[in-house]
């Protein structure tokens, strides 16, 4: 442990913003599963329904992804990598289709 009482204050910041960005991250893996396995119900059952609920989960994915990008827990390139990622997937499973 620091002695010093901005190191000590340091080691305090490092470990909310740690939190923090876990949560932001957090997030963004859970909508990407959900955008992922509603994609996948999709390809099982092509309906309407379906179909919104995907452009639905895709669109609560890309703002959670976005808001993390914006508030600096995720790097932006990182961010239009995951992006490009889930639209590839959208993509490829529509030419399946």
């Amino acid at each position: 442990m620091a002695n010093i009482k901005s190191a000590v204050k340091r080691i305090q910041v490092a470990e909310r913003n740690r939190l923090r960005n876990k949560s932001y991250k957090s997030a963004v893996k859970t909508l990407t599963k959900s955008y992922l396995a509603a994609l996948g119900e999709y390809a099982s059952d092509p309906s309407d329904e379906n179909k919104q609920a995907v452009d639905a989960s895709m669109s609560a994915a890309f703002s959670k992804i976005d808001k993390a990008v914006k508030r600096g827990s995720l790097h932006k390139n990182a961010a239009a990598r995951r992006k490009s990622r889930l639209a590839h997937a959208r993509k490829k499973q529509e030419a399946a289709s």
